[in-house]
């Protein structure tokens, strides 16, 4: 039977599925709607399409590599409950795999699990299965550019992730920079490694910032350009990698301790992701919830 737009259009709007999944749905039951309504409910494609307009805020960050690669993701729930689930955590530690194991190019619509599921089906199935809405928010690969290694940090159970790489001899010596850059990273949260890869307009909004600042405090005004000068200065030293105060031990700097890793050890790109950084959280007034309740 011919599947026309207008029936799949139809079921969309009665299920909040899918669109593909509507008109799968309408292929597997030859056309017939109720029994394709079914279908929907029976896979938990229609309750998964409802739940995905919820803020999901929660769940973890993953980080793996080998040496020669690495990724750094981010998959969110709505609670803090669910990242903790046993099944969502296996669902995260093999989309680590699965997208270390293919091109980075990739996306959730092509990339297969064990099951043969893609990735995207998969997620939908988990969303049906434990009954909040999950969101696959970002991920980041890194595939070695000639010598050196990629390394990757999970910190606190999920909550940070860094992912690096590193330039130069791969060595015992490299590897535990690698792994101490990334401590770093984590606790750190650099803007850049080095100064002139600062986003210019980053650096132009801080001396605005510091600019109005130092009007508003009353400094002599043939001063403030020397003062700014100096502010941004300190901003760049501690916002730069290879400037800050290295954290295992703050008398060198991030840069010196490049150089006891040996000669030519660099830092050629960093990700950090932070669970949860940037979304805007739902915030619940339970007084608020429990007087709605009371009057409905």
């Amino acid at each position: 039977m011919s599947i026309s737009a207008s029936m799949v259009k139809e079921l969309r709007e009665k299920t909040s599925a899918g669109m593909m999944d509507c008109k799968k749905a309408l292929a597997e039951t030859n056309g017939d709607f109720d029994k394709a309504v079914d279908w929907l409910r029976a896979k938990g494609l229609s309750s998964a399409a409802k739940k995905a307009g919820r803020v999901a805020s929660e769940g973890t960050v993953f980080a793996v590599s080998n040496g020669k690669a690495g990724v750094v993701g981010e998959v969110n729930s709505e609670t803090d409950f669910v990242a903790r689930n046993d099944a969502f955590k296996a669902f995260v530690a093999e989309l680590g795999q699965v997208v270390m194991a293919n091109p980075a190019s990739a996306d959730a619509a092509t990339l297969k699990m064990k099951s043969g599921k893609t990735v995207e089906e998969a997620a939908k199935e988990m969303v049906a299965t434990i009954g909040e809405n999950i969101v696959l928010r970002r991920a980041t690969k890194y595939e070695l550019q000639g010598d050196g290694v990629v390394h990757s940090y999970l910190h606190g159970e999920g909550k940070i992730g860094v992912l690096v790489e590193i330039g130069g001899a791969d060595t015992a010596e490299t590897r535990a920079f690698a792994q101490d850059v990334c401590l770093h990273i984590a606790a750190m949260n650099p803007r850049a490694i080095t100064a002139d890869q600062m986003p210019a307009d980053l650096v132009a909004k801080e001396k605005e910032v510091l600019t109005a600042k130092a009007i508003e405090q009353g400094k002599k005004p043939e001063m403030i350009d020397k003062i700014i000068e100096g502010q941004i200065r300190k901003f760049l030293a501690e916002s730069c990698l290879m400037d800050q105060a290295f954290v295992k031990n703050p008398d060198i700097k991030v840069s010196e301790r490049a150089k006891q890793a040996g000669a030519g050890t660099t830092v050629r790109r960093f990700t950090r992701y932070e669970l949860g950084e940037g979304i805007e959280k739902k915030v619940e007034d339970f007084a608020a919830e429990v007087a709605a309740q009371i009057k409905n």
